[in-house]
């Protein structure tokens, strides 16, 4: 099996990382399966299993080229270890949450990546960013109306039971 990327985007709200960790525990007999965690200039949550980096340590990080892929959103620094480009050119299919805005630039930089889209109605994002109550999450009418369009390789409508969804996610990553 050739290795590679498989990059989850989507809105706030939307359940990726409900997705994601449905995913994982699914696939974690696998060893070809590596979901990595993120690098993120904030402290982790329970909405989110991050690894804390500091801002100083991200920008250095950035200009020494040390992260597979980093971007900026929300004002917050996230960075995908350069272990992740590694397991995927040694043939895992490394799985994991990035921006949307770094779509381009991680098909011309990183090996085999194919994109899943993430997303659920207006009226259901709005309901889970409201019920997460998360300050970091600002203005949720401007998270709702900010749209990057991106061309995936599979989109999951996650309205309904999340199972249903991650089984979609689980079926592109195993068909890899």
């Amino acid at each position: 099996m050739a290795g590679g990327f498989v990059l989850v985007v989507g809105p706030s709200g939307a359940g990726k990382d409900t997705l994601l960790r449905l995913a994982r525990e699914a696939l974690a007999g696998d060893p070809r399966y590596v979901f990595p965690r993120r690098l993120v200039t904030r402290p982790p949550s329970v909405h989110e299993d991050s690894v804390p980096i500091g801002e100083e340590e991200f920008r250095a990080g950035e200009a020494e080229g040390r992260f597979a892929l980093s971007w900026r959103a929300h004002n917050l620094g996230y960075a995908l270890p350069e272990e992740s480009a590694l397991l995927a050119r040694d043939g895992h299919v490394v799985v994991c949450n990035v921006s949307r805005r770094v779509v381009d630039e991680a098909r011309r930089r990183l090996p085999g990546v194919t994109v899943v889209e993430v997303t659920a109605p207006p009226e259901v994002l709005a309901a889970r960013l409201a019920a997460r109550g998360r300050r970091e999450d600002g203005d949720l009418g401007a998270r709702l109306a900010r749209s990057a369009p991106v061309t995936a390789d599979l989109v999951v409508v996650n309205d309904g039971p999340p199972e249903a969804g991650a089984a979609r996610l689980i079926a592109h990553l195993r068909a890899r």
